[in-house]
């Protein structure tokens, strides 16, 4: 992954659903599980979402803060 696929990642809000606007990294694990079990959209969305699941199943949002666009 490059650095840019990850500061896309970091700047990315959810573009529909009860989530709309909120940053991907801001989405609860739950709602990334529940995408996961009925599968997630196609195309970058579902990419950038099944991504910021693993990287929140393994701890690691800290690590996409820094990178977000304030």
């Amino acid at each position: 992954m490059q650095q840019n696929q990850l500061v896309k990642l970091a700047n990315t809000k959810m573009p529909y659903g009860k989530y709309k606007g909120k940053y991907l990294v801001e989405l609860p694990e739950p709602y990334l599980v529940w995408y996961r079990s009925k599968g997630f959209p196609k195309g970058r969305l579902g990419e950038q979402l099944s991504l910021m699941l693993e990287i929140k199943i393994n701890g690691l949002e800290r690590l996409i803060y820094p990178l977000m666009e304030k």
